[in-house]
């Protein structure tokens, strides 16, 4: 593409080697339009600086030809793509006849044959106010090199402003005055002719584009994007696309009961297996291999635009995209840049059609069954169609879904052991010894005041309904119930490992190597300001070379500054929330405990934490929402390289702030709730005037349960669910209503295309949120599950129905993503390790601190005068003398008659002792034990962990034996096929040979040499015989020209496409 501007224009200085063409001035420059304000503000920020002009020859990627366009213009020449038809505003459209096929699919180009395999959006924006012709900027021109489809034209002197003519198949373009008079603002004419550089560079590429026949002065563009055959072969090689081949091979079946079982089951499954044509053909399987294009003889090839399917090339054209370069127009690399700077507005492959099931069910492509099959809540029970979601998705989104799979199959039993534990505690709540001498009103314990001066004495007996509560969750089966749990964690991990390694075999990214990534666009804008400042110093000094290749940590040390500084000021922010609540909790207490209804006294606890926890929940969910913005925006200012850095440092700071603002409400009861409130006469206070809150006389593990219980299920119904389908649904209501009230009529008119309706769903934003959500709720299930045994199960019901919902999701409502490799979960399994190993501590010092399990035992077998828990209450509970209160302490009017001592909770000397409320003997005792059950809680688990790890072998045997049968095949195949290459060029050259026998005699003292093996010299005569006659020439041969005779050889027949028995 040669570009074209006026002598005037305000944006253009001389080539060096080009008479009448103009050079833009600079790819980063204040003035420049090509850059949005935001860019630039955000590049500026960054630098301290402003954004100056610079030199263009320091962005030239190669150095200027010594005619740079006519080189250019050849290349143009050859391609035989894109028509230009002059009838439309030589804007370049494909010229082809439309097909019934194309218009009702939409996912074909005009000719009904090429598929769209990626579509470039762009939006003409219509401007406030029409600049008149001197006001407006010289009118810029685009000269595109025919492709021999259209007539050539010449322009006459007024009509070209020059006194020369067009040259031959070259068409010009006013940008500056292209839409029925109206002059275009800078930026559109700088964006117009980027991408007309970008798209003359991606028919360079061998891509085939299709554009809008119908020029709109306002408005979305859609550029249609085909790769053809030789294109997918060229770029499937280069990224190493595993493809099958001809020959396949019988998997090793089991034999005797094994067989019989594996049947049996098969039968029980079969109707939650989901209806889709399954591919493995049962026990065959066919050998992969990377494509070569030098083996495609190897390959089932029946139909060139089906071997690779829509995802695949998807990829490739993708990854085109993604390395295609700006010299020209402004220094970029890169579809996401051009998004990045506003060039164009989207870029997404296809959906195969629409989802919505029309005609015969047997027809239905693979969108309709995804929608049919698996994103259908009615489908709940049935098994996820993994293998079709990794070919339509991606093995990215398909690890996602199984993973997910994975991890809803293993809460089952986990839901099951956690009924089970919950069931005995609601068997043994009447028998519980403790439980029933809190509610003996005969024993009357008298408690010390809840709050100063307004608060009377109360009986033990008013916390009857607590203590009843408390041991449904704290019971001796808890114990067995968080051993279960840190294993099963451990288990789960172990199990994942193996599917993960099954799915990579059979989608086949074993022995994959992770793509090259190429540089994000804000790391680029960032370097290239830093080689303008460079260039700007050399420059003062007189020197020329600037070598700087990347970012060092110097220029990355403010980002990382301020994003210690926040994420600290997070931590902050949320422990300040947190105090807050217990300041709420603090005076609601003492408000109600004044309040003379002994029905509301006898409920403070429950109503106070229940509110609490409300108030809790909707901070968190707000605080959520702030700190995902704040992970972005902070992982933006530590400029990573590339996108994976990106996601990574992302997910590490998103997952801190959410972990923290989770889980700090559930820590406080759980470890510092009545830790530090001190005892009557000396308690603590906050601000002077409030005093620190108590947990309850049946121990804090009740409102650990409450609030974990609330803050888990809002959550999950709130956030992932309302969030997920509601506001989706709203912004798709408000989009549909805008589109009818602007376009009502074209919409009656005609059928929209598929790309104006993949357009108008919602942009693929990553799967962060969605692994976000599951690992924040891994973490319910498992960091406190003691606390709270029905987490697995109202876990496994969220999961039940998130499934379908993120299913739905990415089907109906979502771009089609690109479908990226992965060969695993990435960062997130790191994640889960740690939380897994993170719970065998949270959950030892929950059943050691905050549950009565250990003070239980330790009375039971060291201090019980039966040895039963008969007297545990009385055991646990201190004396306090009423006459030791501080002046205004004590109750102002208490209407519980003459109290000369009452009780409180805790392990200190009674006031009759010599070291009066110190701590006693029993609580040193106590514990003792809590930290030997620490110790021995975490080493037994963590050993028990690692003997399942160890049993469990991370890679199947039978992956094993498979992966070893496919290599041996792979080097039997090869070598066979080198046998026959060798065959067949020793063959040419012995023909070759015999037709020179006539004029040449070999020397019979010296015989022909034995080609080898591996030999490549020809049979002829040799260097020697002295010979006068002609040497036969060794000529080098590819096996590709041989390949269409392979089939006249002898023994060669269906030879790749037999099984083989292994």
């Amino acid at each position: 593409m040669a570009l074209r501007r006026s002598t005037s224009s305000t944006c253009a200085e001389p080539w060096p080697n080009g008479a009448g063409f103009r050079q833009p001035v600079t790819a980063l420059s204040e003035s420049s339009s090509i850059h949005s304000d935001a860019l630039f503000r955000l590049t500026r920020d960054m630098s301290g600086v402003g954004l100056k002009p610079m030199p263009y020859s320091l962005l030239e990627l190669q150095a200027h030809r010594e005619d740079p366009w006519a080189e250019e213009s050849k290349s143009l020449l050859q391609r035989n793509s894109m028509q230009i038809s002059p009838s439309e505003d030589k804007i370049p459209v494909v010229e082809s006849a439309s097909s019934p096929q194309a218009s009702c699919e939409g996912l074909y180009f005009g000719d009904g044959r090429r598929k769209i395999d990626y579509v470039l959006v762009f939006n003409h924006r219509r401007h406030s106010s029409i600049r008149s012709a001197s006001a407006s900027v010289s009118r810029a021109e685009l000269s595109v090199v025919s492709n021999g489809n259209f007539p050539p034209t010449a322009r006459s002197d007024a009509a070209t402003g020059r006194g020369q003519p067009a040259s031959v198949g070259e068409v010009f373009m006013e940008l500056g005055n292209a839409r029925g008079g109206e002059p275009m603002e800078v930026a559109d004419q700088e964006m117009q002719l980027i991408r007309q550089e970008f798209e003359a560079n991606l028919l360079d590429a061998g891509l085939e584009i299709e554009r809008d026949r119908e020029v709109k002065a306002h408005g979305l563009s859609f550029t249609r994007i085909h790769a053809p055959w030789p294109v997918l072969c060229r770029e499937a090689e280069f990224l190493k696309v595993k493809v099958p081949t001809k020959t396949s091979y019988e998997l090793k079946e089991e034999t005797g009961f094994g067989s019989r079982l594996s049947s049996v089951w098969r039968k029980l499954n079969q109707p939650f297996q989901p209806k889709v044509f399954h591919q493995d053909h049962g026990s065959t399987k066919f050998l992969s291999h990377c494509f070569s294009r030098e083996k495609l003889h190897l390959y089932n090839i029946t139909s060139k635009e089906t071997f690779f399917d829509n995802a695949t090339r998807g990829r490739i054209v993708y990854e085109i995209l993604r390395r295609t370069v700006c010299v020209r127009t402004c220094q970029t690399i890169g579809i996401s840049t051009l998004i990045a700077k506003g060039v164009y507005d989207a870029a997404f492959p296809l959906h195969d059609g629409d989802y919505k099931v029309v005609g015969n069910l047997e027809e239905r492509n693979d969108r309709q069954v995804l929608h049919e099959e698996w994103a259908r809540y009615s489908a709940f029970f049935k098994y996820q169609p993994i293998d079709l979601v990794r070919k339509y998705f991606g093995e990215k989104v398909g690890l996602y879904f199984a993973w997910l799979g994975v991890y809803t199959q293993l809460l089952i039993p986990a839901s099951i052991v956690g009924i089970i534990v919950f069931g005995y505690g609601v068997a043994t709540v009447d028998t519980n010894v403790p439980s029933l001498e809190m509610c003996d009103d005969r024993l009357n314990f008298t408690m010390c005041p809840l709050c100063d001066g307004a608060c009377d004495y109360w009986h033990l007996s008013n916390a009857c309904g607590t203590a009843r509560a408390s041991h449904l969750f704290d019971n001796p089966a808890t114990v067995f119930f968080a051993i279960f749990m840190s294993l099963w964690a451990v288990l789960f991990l172990e199990h994942w490992k193996r599917r993960q390694i099954s799915l990579s075999f059979s989608w086949d990214l074993t022995g994959i190597e992770d793509d090259e990534e190429h540089p994000r666009p804000r790391y680029e804008t960032i370097l290239l300001h830093k080689r303008q400042k460079k260039l700007e110093k050399m420059q003062k000094k007189n020197k020329t070379e600037v070598t700087i290749e990347k970012l060092t940590w110097k220029d990355r040390l403010p980002g990382y500054l301020v994003n210690i500084s926040s994420i600290l000021f997070m931590f902050g922010l949320t422990c300040s929330a947190v105090f807050s609540v217990i300041i709420y909790r603090i005076t609601i207490s003492a408000l109600m405990a004044m309040n003379p209804d002994p029905e509301i006294k006898s409920n403070v606890r429950v109503t106070v934490t229940a509110t609490a926890v409300i108030i809790n929940l909707v901070v968190i969910l707000i605080l959520d929402e702030i700190y995902g913005y704040v992970a972005l925006r902070l992982t933006e200012l530590e400029i990573p390289k590339t996108e994976t850095d990106y996601e990574e440092r992302l997910i590490l700071k998103a997952f801190l702030l959410k972990f923290m603002n989770a889980y700090a409400p559930i820590f406080y009861v759980a470890f510092f709730k009545g830790r530090f409130a001190g005892r009557p006469g000396s308690y603590t206070y906050v601000f002077n005037n409030y005093r620190m809150e108590e947990c309850a006389p049946g121990g804090c593990l009740i409102e650990l349960c409450i609030q974990l219980s609330i803050i888990m299920l809002g959550k999950q119904l709130i956030q992932n669910n309302i969030f997920e389908i509601g506001i989706p649904k709203l912004k798709k209501l408000f989009r549909s209503l805008r589109d009818k009230k602007s376009t009502p009529k074209e919409r009656d008119e005609e059928k929209p295309h598929q790309w104006n309706l993949d357009y108008a769903l919602a942009p693929f934003e990553g799967l962060t949120p969605e692994y976000m959500e599951m690992i924040i709720q891994f973490g319910f299930v498992s960091l406190f599950v003691a606390s709270f045994p029905l987490a697995p199960l109202f876990a496994l019901l969220n999961n039940v129905i998130e499934i379908r919902l993120d299913a739905k999701k990415f089907v109906t409502e979502l771009r089609r993503p690109v479908a990226v490799r992965a060969k695993d979960i990435g960062i997130w399994y790191n994640i889960l390790s740690g939380m897994g190993k993170l719970s065998v501590i949270i959950n030892a010092f929950v059943i050691s601190f905050t549950s009565d399990f250990v003070p239980r035992l330790v009375y039971q077998y060291m201090f019980s005068p039966t040895g039963t828990m008969d007297g545990f209450i009385n055991h646990t509970l201190s004396y306090f003398n009423v006459s030791e209160f501080k002046p205004g302490k004590a109750p102002l009017n208490s209407q519980a008659g003459d109290i000369t001592f009452c009780r409180y909770k805790d392990y200190r000397e009674p006031p009759w002792s010599s070291d009066s409320y110190q701590f006693s003997k029993q609580y040193w005792c106590v514990l003792s034990a809590r930290l030997a059950f620490v110790i021995l809680f975490q080493n037994l688990v963590m050993f028990l962990s690692l003997m399942v790890a160890w049993v469990i072998p991370d890679v199947p045997k039978t992956i094993v034996e498979q992966l070893k049968r496919e290599k041996k095949l792979l080097v039997n195949l090869f070598l066979q096929e080198e046998k026959e290459k060798f065959q067949l060029i020793q063959s040419f050259f012995v023909k070759d040979a015999t037709l020179q026998s006539d004029s040449q005699v070999p020397n019979p003292s010296q015989g022909l040499p034995l080609p080898g093996r591996y030999s490549t010299l020809p049979i002829g005569p040799t260097a020697g015989d002295g010979g006068g006659g002609p040497r036969a020439r060794c000529r080098a041969a590819s096996f590709s020209q041989f390949s269409g005779d392979l089939s006249s050889l002898p023994g060669k027949e269906n030879s790749n496409s037999k099984h083989t028995a292994v």
